[in-house]
């Protein structure tokens, strides 16, 4: 499997391209702020075509490109229903009027627009992607997992569920703490050590390595795992 990707925009959140290999289709994960032309290298550098835009929650510096991207690409986005309403209402997200979001600054939704749900399997690509609903951070956070194969283990990508050392943020409109520490009980601690974490921002890591060190998981035990699907 090949993953790329790149920080976006001022928010530094990380966009994701996945594909089986080089020269194959793909997906793309979270376009942020200006992520075009960082999305169109990665295409033309591994000859990429993308087939889906997937966005782990509605949070503008995670959206902010998806509608140009997905209509210069022709490709659907998909998201979780609770947080569908953020792709057209960003300042939504941060419990402030629109006109005071980066000066007025206006989304719409892309033209075609797909609802997850928890334990569904998306197959794009071909690769299949499990969608583990994850409130907390977000209403309609969800994370997508790829099985473990001979070469590879589990690979999931969190969104702002968890990072390398800490979590997703829970004071904006729509978080829960309380939420996010049983989503990160039942989507993350369920998994593997060797499982592969791509966060929304910063660095890769692991589900051992946060077990392990991370402060906010120290006190969590693992819950009833998300659903496999595979």
């Amino acid at each position: 499997m090949l993953v790329a990707g790149f920080p976006a925009g001022s928010f530094a959140a990380n966009c994701y391209l996945v594909a089986p290999a080089a020269g194959e289709e793909c997906v793309i994960i979270d376009p942020g702020q200006d992520a075009e032309a960082g999305i169109d290298e990665l295409l033309r550098e591994h000859r990429l075509k993308p087939v889906a835009v997937l966005l782990t929650h509605g949070h503008l510096d995670h959206v902010w490109s998806v509608a140009p991207v997905c209509g210069a690409k022709d490709v659907p986005a998909y998201i979780h229903p609770d947080d569908r309403d953020l792709l057209s209402d960003p300042a939504k997200g941060f419990g402030v009027a629109a006109s005071q979001l980066f000066g007025g600054l206006e989304l719409s939704e892309p033209d075609d627009v797909k609802e997850l749900s928890d334990g569904a399997v998306v197959e794009l690509a071909g690769l299949r992607f499990t969608v583990d609903h994850a409130p907390g951070h977000t209403p309609g956070s969800v994370t997508f997992r790829t099985p473990a194969t001979q070469e590879l283990p589990d690979v999931v990508f969190t969104g702002d569920l968890l990072f390398a050392g800490s979590i997703g943020r829970t004071d904006l409109p729509g978080g829960s703490y309380e939420e996010i520490l049983k989503s990160l009980s039942r989507v993350c601690l369920s998994l593997p050590d060797e499982a592969a974490v791509l966060p929304g921002h910063g660095e890769q890591t692991t589900i051992g390595r946060e077990r392990a060190s991370n402060p906010f998981l120290a006190d969590l035990t693992p819950t009833d795992g998300p659903n496999k699907g595979f």
